[in-house]
């Protein structure tokens, strides 16, 4: 079994105590097998003396299958974006363009990074999306979006509750646990206005019944919580708990538009939530009150969302921005601390997802998803704490190696498992295909 030994530089363990150790790591085979002590004989020696080394950074939302579509949906509000841009170009998606997009997305997190990820698909052609995890050596969840109702959905994305249950399910079936453990899958309405009432309680049924998650989006607009309002009599969050989609295993994007008394239940329900600061800017959808999230006791992670809404993918911008919105939510320079801040995209991420007794931190015996970040940038010196410098002022390029299932993904900044150039011609080609299919070439 293969040995690496990481040594030089600041471990910035994210164990319960958020330990920082000046000292040496050992990976073996997919593992973190020893913290401290000397480099083995045979083992394979990383320098990281002037770095951080830390958990791989977990994002809880994101849609690869949107990453072609970055810098074409500008400056709209949530509605009008999803029906005039989002949902034709969704519904004009061939299985080679959403392998390009899935590609593209893939490149970018990993060469930040990033090491796990809860992904929202497309309705068709989901396989794609999988395959691209597969090569790309990344750890992480992806479900098909299922879209059973709604108005002004293009006939490309429409589709039946059995037919979507019976895709869902042939999907969960080949792919939950594939990859040797490393990828699963994700039941993934889209949110309550494009999901029947059956169809939502299906899958609550399933999800428990198989062990896996539900992943979808809530509260995050004041238009789109209108919107429910008026068709539903009540907000998302209470519909959704009485279809019996509630609890630890339910993931759910932004909580932009959440009321302290739902902050309170989905704590008491286990129900976690992703922050998503740049999507919720750019869709001018608000600012989320991660401050009082937490302080109701519930488990927030943080992702980039898509590119037509950040336009970034980068987990760094999202860090920074978590840390200073809650400060101008809150009218309090301490409101979210970057030590904090970093939790959401490493263990708080991890336990998310379920996945904390394997990623998230660095401690023996955890799966060796793991990134070197150079702490000597222009940007960072000379002062600060660690945190201070990964949390604001830290960049995708300082990112010089990165692991995840004890694979290297990324080598001196260049990322191993798929072809950059390559990845990029494609999504050049395939984006300007997909766009003329939708009518918007």
């Amino acid at each position: 079994m293969s040995a690496t030994y990481v040594r030089g530089g600041q471990l910035v363990t994210m164990d319960g105590e958020r330990r920082v150790i000046r000292g040496g790591l050992l990976l073996e085979g997919d593992r973190i097998v020893k913290i401290g002590g000397r480099a083995p004989k045979g083992a394979r020696v990383v320098d990281a003396t002037g770095c951080a080394v830390i958990p791989g950074l977990v994002q809880g939302h994101v849609h690869l299958c949107q990453a072609l579509f970055r810098g074409m949906a500008d400056d709209l509000p949530l509605l009008a974006w999803l029906k005039e841009r989002i949902w034709p170009l969704e519904a004009a998606h061939d299985r080679r363009s959403l392998r390009a997009s899935a590609r593209l997305g893939l490149a970018e997190m990993i060469r930040a990074g990033t090491t796990c990820i809860l992904d929202m698909g497309t309705v068709h052609h989901q396989d794609a999306v999988f395959e691209a995890m597969a090569e790309s050596g990344i750890r992480g969840f992806s479900g098909k979006a299922m879209m059973d109702a709604g108005a002004e959905v293009p006939r490309g994305l429409k589709e039946t509750t059995a037919e979507s249950l019976a895709e869902s399910h042939r999907l969960r079936a080949k792919w939950h646990g594939a990859e040797g453990g490393r990828l699963g899958y994700c039941y993934a309405p889209r949110f309550i206005l494009s999901c029947t009432e059956g169809l939502w309680r299906e899958v609550g049924e399933a999800a428990r019944e198989h062990g896996v998650l539900v992943h979808s989006h809530v509260a995050e607009h004041a238009e789109e919580r209108a919107a429910v309002k008026e068709l539903l009599g009540r907000d998302d969050v209470a519909a959704l708990a009485s279809y019996g989609v509630a609890g630890d295993n339910v993931v759910l994007a932004h909580g932009v538009q959440l009321r302290k008394s739902e902050m309170r239940s989905m704590a008491k329900a286990g129900t976690r939530v992703t922050h998503c600061p740049s999507a919720n800017l750019k869709l001018a959808s608000g600012i989320a009150d991660v401050r009082a999230m937490r302080d109701a006791g519930m488990v927030v992670a943080i992702g980039a969302d898509g590119a037509p809404c950040n336009n970034l993918m980068d987990p760094w911008t999202e860090l920074r921005e978590a840390a200073l919105l809650a400060k101008a939510k809150q009218g309090r320079a301490d409101a979210l601390p970057a030590a904090e801040v970093f939790e959401l995209a490493t263990r708080e991420g991890a336990r998310a997802l379920g996945l904390l007794d394997q990623t998230g931190s660095l401690e023996e015996g955890k799966k060796a998803d793991l990134a070197i970040v150079d702490l000597g940038g222009l940007h960072q010196e000379p002062g600060g704490d660690v945190y201070s410098r990964l949390v604001y002022a830290t960049r995708p390029t300082d990112v010089r190696h990165v692991w995840a299932d004890g694979r290297q993904l990324v080598d001196e900044g260049r990322v191993t498992t798929l072809d950059e150039a390559q990845v990029r011609t494609a999504a050049r080609r395939e984006a300007k295909r997909c766009a003329a299919r939708a009518g918007l070439g």
